[in-house]
């Protein structure tokens, strides 16, 4: 049964149970398939990146013809740390609900609207106005430009810095190691494992520490980092409460020798 996300964030967790691991966050609009209803509360779910596990059903608008149409036409996502949904197009007016970087929306034009302006539709089919620059086209397909794809997956990771760490976490209120990574590739068209480790299937492959690139992962026992250059990777870690920057050369400053002498391997998608 198709269902789609429909609250700002659906808590995906281990058990159907509020007090078990969570394992992940999928956010606003996007579709995931119910596997199985457990109960009157919770569901099952696959999500379009083949991640699955438990979530409320509230948190699901679930089943109906809108619901299907929506999968090809949102075809926006947010970019912004968080973005006001508007009742109008001025800052004075009701917020609806605020959405987080990675959701997704459906914009629908009006004519003569403000260009600072973009008039979106919700899951639930009410409409509302988010700053333009706040939303952009989705990348469905990644950039055949090898170059051009490792800037843009760098500088995207870069925009979740300083987030908190969280467990399970996927946003810009708080995101694990692997949720950083997999949202930096996901908002650059590309899906990888959202565990952290190589999963056949997938488009990430081992690579040799000498082929290393920026964009590139690097993974230690449960951790996962991505290869900015200059020896250094970006990552969300538990140790360092946050996104941060640290070394791999044992002379610099952020040199972390728990981590520079754990590496079990490097992946990449070239």
């Amino acid at each position: 049964m198709n269902a789609v996300v429909k609250t700002k964030i659906a808590s995906l967790h281990a058990e159907p149970d509020t007090h078990s691991e969570l394992i992940d966050e999928v956010l606003y609009g996007m579709p995931v398939e119910v596997q199985e209803e457990i109960d009157e509360t919770w569901v099952k779910i696959l999500t379009f990146y083949r991640y699955e596990g438990y979530t409320l059903k509230s948190n699901l608008h679930i089943g109906s013809e809108p619901t299907v149409n929506w999968v090809y036409e949102a075809n926006d996502v947010v970019i912004q740390s968080f973005a006001d949904v508007l009742a109008a197009p001025k800052i004075q007016s009701e917020n609806i609900m605020t959405l987080t970087r990675g959701a997704f929306i459906k914009v629908v034009l009006e004519a003569g609207l403000d260009t600072a302006w973009a008039k979106v539709q919700l899951v639930t089919g009410e409409v509302g106005y988010v700053r333009s620059a706040w939303i952009q086209d989705r990348v469905k397909v990644y950039t055949a430009n090898e170059a051009l794809f490792r800037k843009q997956v760098v500088e995207t990771a870069f925009r979740y810095m300083g987030t908190p760490y969280r467990w399970g976490g996927k946003t810009p209120l708080g995101i694990d190691c692997s949720g950083l990574v997999s949202m930096a590739y996901m908002l650059n068209g590309v899906y990888i494992f959202r565990d952290a480790k190589i999963v056949e299937g997938f488009p990430l492959r081992k690579i040799e520490r000498e082929n290393l690139k920026p964009g590139d992962l690097i993974f230690f026992p449960g951790h996962v980092a991505m290869y900015i250059g200059n020896n250094e990777y970006i990552h969300s870690s538990l140790g360092g409460n946050e996104v941060n920057v640290n070394s791999l050369s044992l002379q610099h400053e952020n040199y972390r020798e728990d981590l520079a002498t754990t590496i079990t391997e490097y992946g990449s998608i070239f």
